[in-house]
């Protein structure tokens, strides 16, 4: 299958079902409102018929309450909207996109190890 390019909406509803697992429209709608996002219940529930239809979605209806399940992994977007973003904005390379986050982001010890750490395994795996 080959990944859409979900909107920001979209993303905020899968971001939910990604971390809480499949769920239904009520409890999609609450975590947007906590995070802030002023939506109404029946805009939550028309996006994600939508995202059905689209196929990011999969609805269960067997039970009385419908539930709604991420189709599409975070992982597949992620490098998905990496690429095009490594391509759009960065002119293909990835190590101005590194630069620029790094210099944007004050990274942690433990971020700064995890990135060490994937280098290192880069590096031995170039040496294959």
């Amino acid at each position: 299958m080959s990944v859409s390019r979900p909107t920001e909406s979209e993303l905020e509803i899968l971001g939910v079902l990604w971390k809480n697992g499949p769920n239904t429209v009520r409890f999609v709608n609450e975590q947007l409102e906590r995070k802030g996002k002023n939506v109404g219940y029946t805009t939550t529930l028309k996006m994600m018929q939508i995202m059905t239809e689209k196929g990011m979605l999969e609805r269960d209806i067997s039970g009385r309450t419908h539930i709604y399940t991420p189709v599409i992994q975070a992982s597949e977007i992620r490098s998905a909207l990496i690429e095009r973003l490594i391509n759009s904005v960065f002119g293909g390379s990835a190590t101005k996109m590194v630069l620029q986050a790094l210099g944007n982001h004050q990274a942690t010890t433990e971020e700064l190890k995890e990135i060490r750490e994937l280098i290192d395994k880069l590096e031995k795996n170039r040496k294959k």
